[in-house]
C-alpha cells in the first residue's frame, strides 16, 4: 500500500527572495547595466506605494532599454542562488513528484530553471530580448496568478492543493499559502507570520525541503 509520503507531490516555488536570496531578478539584471539605484527606487513603489506588477514592468522594460541577452545571462549565473536548488528538484522527481516555478519575474529569466530540472516554469509574459516591443500588460501576473497558475499544474498533473508543497518569501506568496496546506517560508518577511507549516532561514534549499521532505500530507 502506497503510504502518504510516498504520494506524488507537487512542489512550488517562488524565485524572487525565494530561490534566490536577498535578491531577484530584477535587481540582478538591474546590476549588469548598472542601474542598481534605479531598480531600487521601482522596487520601493512596488513594495511600500502600492505600484501594480503590471506598472512594474512597463516603467522597468523603459529603464533596460539596451537590455541584451548576454546580460540576461550574466545576471542568471551571478544571483545569489540557494545552493543544492538541482539536487532537490532531483530528489523530487525521484519520488515520482514534480516540481515548478511560479514568479512575478520575466519568462526569459525564469525559463532558464528548466535546464536546472524544474518541470514547469511560469513568469510573466515579456517581449524578447533586445526589446523592440512594448510589455502587454494583460501577461504580467499578480499572486493571484499565482494560484490559477498553480491550480492549472494540478490539473496537468493530476494531483490536489492538499498535495503541494509550496515555496515563498513574501505577500506575492501569501494568497497561495492560504490554499496549500504545507508551505515553506523562506528567508520570508513578515507577510508569510502566521501563514507558513515551515519557516527556514539559510541559505540551502536542501535544508529547507528537508523540513518537509517527508511530511505527512
Amino acid at each position: 500500500m502506497t503510504s502518504p509520503t510516498d504520494r506524488p507531490r507537487l512542489h512550488l516555488f517562488d524565485l524572487d527572495g525565494t530561490l534566490i536570496r536577498g535578491s531577484a531578478a530584477a535587481v540582478e539584471i538591474s546590476r549588469q547595466l548598472g542601474l542598481s539605484e534605479e531598480i531600487t527606487a521601482l522596487e520601493q513603489a512596488f513594495l511600500l506605494q502600492g505600484m501594480t506588477p503590471d506598472e512594474f514592468a512597463v516603467q522597468a522594460r523603459e529603464l533596460w532599454s539596451a537590455l541584451t541577452p548576454e546580460h540576461v545571462t550574466a545576471a542568471f549565473e551571478g544571483a545569489p542562488w540557494l545552493a543544492g536548488i538541482r539536487e532537490v528538484w532531483a530528489d523530487i522527481r525521484a519520488r515520482g513528484g514534480r516540481c515548478a516555478v511560479i514568479s512575478l519575474s520575466p519568462d526569459f529569466f525564469v525559463e532558464r530553471l528548466l535546464d536546472w530540472g524544474a518541470d514547469a516554469t511560469h513568469g510573466s509574459r515579456w517581449p524578447a530580448v533586445p526589446f523592440t516591443r512594448p510589455v502587454h500588460r494583460p501577461g504580467i501576473l499578480d499572486a493571484r496568478a499565482k494560484v490559477r497558475i498553480a491550480r492549472d499544474l494540478c490539473a496537468e498533473y493530476g494531483v490536489g492543493f492538499d498535495e503541494c508543497v509550496a515555496y515563498g518569501d513574501s505577500m506575492s506568496d501569501a494568497e497561495l499559502f492560504s490554499v496549500v496546506p504545507v508551505t515553506v517560508a523562506v528567508n520570508a518577511d513578515h507577510h508569510l507570520a502566521g501563514l507558513s507549516r515551515r519557516q527556514y532561514v539559510g541559505g540551502d534549499l536542501r535544508e529547507a525541503y528537508e523540513l518537509v521532505r517527508n511530511d505527512v500530507l
